[in-house]
């Protein structure tokens, strides 16, 4: 439980366990209760935020989140509830906290977006707003630590600047590509992946030979370009696109002819199976066919053999002429 005594309760955790503090339990039990819930939203939610909350409509939440690849996190309390305004959704997460913790305020931020996570998963179409509030009652007074997760990077001007608007968006679909052309080692990477939908990669040879005559790939770089092109691209025969690459890079030449030939005995060996396939489809076809015959012979009647052999009225009528 990230409320009291963290490191406590971990521990608690690690030995299979999981008693909480005689604080949490006192809280939980306290606030689990709606009346008392909505007493507490009353007098501690800031004024502008309780404005807007529909407090009739305030209802203990699920407690408990797991993100994948990190340890369970558990809130103390968390209460949904909607607006004044209609159908949208606040969630209040309520954090009880007898140790000071320095990292609160981003633990507290943790449990926000999973909440918000969850929400969505449900369904909903918009991240509803996340309310933390930080209930103290520690030994040390006043609390130690700022309850703003920005305080917590060593120059909070610039992360409030990067998380407060619009993220980086690198959009190649609009990229010219004469300007993807000067991109150097990305060059090759961003052209492939803008142009990967189109029918036939083909059209694009020279100027994938230009970017990696000017910036070369590893060979590990060029396989999996290759293999991307292959398994996401629309192009028809890989296999000469491939080939059309190895004549226009002498310096690529060797792997491109061996990745060519790779792909060329995977497309035999494909053609191999579906030949199989074919063959015993229409070996199943033929022996279906002569049942029916032989059925025909013996006077079954039309519903009798397609029942069957499971051969239509058509195939069927066909076989007698």
């Amino acid at each position: 439980m990230p409320g009291d005594e963290t490191q406590h309760h971990h521990n608690q955790q690690s030995r299979g366990t999981t008693t909480p503090t005689p604080h949490d339990a006192l809280f939980r039990q306290f606030l689990s209760h709606p009346e008392t819930a909505r007493d507490f939203m009353a007098l501690h939610l800031p004024p502008a935020l309780r404005d807007i909350c529909d407090l009739n409509t305030l209802a203990l939440a699920a407690g408990s989140f797991i993100e994948d690849n990190l340890r369970p996190f558990y809130s103390d309390v968390l209460y949904s509830l909607k607006t004044r305004d209609g159908d949208g959704y606040i969630h209040i997460l309520v954090e009880h906290q007898s140790t000071p913790d320095r990292q609160m305020a981003f633990r507290l931020m943790r449990y926000a977006v999973a909440i918000m996570q969850r929400h969505l998963e449900a369904g909903h179409r918009h991240i509803p707003l996340v309310i933390p509030i930080l209930f103290y009652t520690g030994k040390r007074s006043p609390y130690p630590y700022s309850t703003n997760w920005l305080h917590g990077f060593a120059n909070p001007a610039l992360a409030r600047s990067l998380y407060s608007n619009a993220f980086s968006l690198v959009d190649v679909t609009v990229i010219p590509d004469d300007t993807i052309m000067d991109h150097r080692h990305m060059a090759a990477l961003t052209l492939i992946q803008k142009h990967i939908h189109q029918r036939d990669l083909a059209l694009l040879l020279d100027k994938i030979s230009a970017v990696l005559l000017v910036a070369p790939l590893t060979g590990q770089q060029l396989i999996s370009l290759i293999n991307y092109v292959v398994i996401a691209g629309k192009t028809p025969d890989a296999s000469a696109f491939v080939h059309a690459l190895a004549q226009r890079l002498p310096a690529y030449r060797s792997k491109l002819m061996t990745i060519a030939e790779q792909l060329e005995l995977k497309g035999r060996k494909e053609g191999i199976k579906e030949g199989i396939k074919e063959g015993i489809k229409e070996g199943i076809k033929e022996g279906l066919a002569e049942a029916a015959l032989n059925m025909l012979a013996q006077g079954y009647n039309l519903e009798q053999i397609k029942a069957v052999t499971g051969l239509s009225s058509d195939e069927i009528e066909h076989l007698k002429h």
